[in-house]
């Protein structure tokens, strides 16, 4: 039984905020509003295209008709879509993490909120897609997390099982998937939640990804991760 480790997308295993806050910018200013600076924008990535519009018509003090929000959407995903490995890159010590686990059998999949086509294009894009044996979206599934049938059916898909996985993640999102799908998780406190991650009980948390083999193997010494 080979284990499966899963990773979340945004603020996991790539820096795309600034990718995202630059079209976010870009919608805005088509709508006559104010661009927002990067430092106030970040906190509000790592919910998907819609709600970090709907937080920055906020942030301008304005709403928009349910339409126009439609509108705006689809022309953030069209603008995205072009300019998505402009700045996103990987975060630092992630290769050689993924390098070692796929040594040791792992299987690596990938369990976002972004959608599926775009996390498939960012992971291609940048050489990565080819190390995961399933790469899930918002829409791969009927449920989206914090939903665990979205974990536990991406590992199905990934070709493991739910008693052999854990997961990475840096949100509250994340965390309460995976507790609600009763798989350990390791977050990383380099991500995008405003919220600490220490405070939203973890069962470990790291700085790094050099620090990630030895998390997983306090956490499950059973799979026998090679240090």
């Amino acid at each position: 039984m080979r284990p499966t480790l899963v990773f979340d997308l945004d603020g996991t295993l790539i820096d795309t905020a600034h990718d995202l806050v630059a079209t976010l910018n870009v919608i805005l200013e088509r709508e006559n509003l104010t661009a927002l600076p990067f430092e106030n924008a970040v906190s509000m990535v790592g919910h998907g295209a819609r709600v970090l519009i709907e937080r920055g018509l906020a942030a301008n003090a304005v709403t928009r008709e349910a339409a126009i929000v439609d509108r705006m959407f689809d022309d953030y995903i069209a603008h995205y879509t072009d300019h998505i490995a402009d700045l996103s890159r990987p975060y630092p010590g992630l290769i050689a993490a993924l390098d070692h686990f796929a040594a040791e059998g792992w299987i690596l999949a990938v369990c976002t909120n972004k959608l599926e086509h775009l996390s498939v294009d960012l992971l291609g894009r940048l050489d990565l897609a080819s190390r995961f044996a399933a790469i899930c979206g918002a829409d791969t599934f009927l449920a989206r997390k914090p939903d665990p049938i979205a974990l536990t059916e991406t590992i199905r898909r990934a070709g493991g099982v739910r008693e052999a996985a854990l997961m990475v993640g840096d949100s509250k999102t994340d965390i309460d998937t995976a507790k609600a799908a009763g798989i350990p998780v390791v977050a990383v406190d380099f991500g995008y939640t405003p919220i600490p991650v220490t405070e939203l009980g973890p069962d470990a948390v790291i700085s790094h990804y050099d620090e990630l083999v030895g998390a997983v193997t306090r956490l499950r010494p059973d799979l026998a991760v090679a240090r």
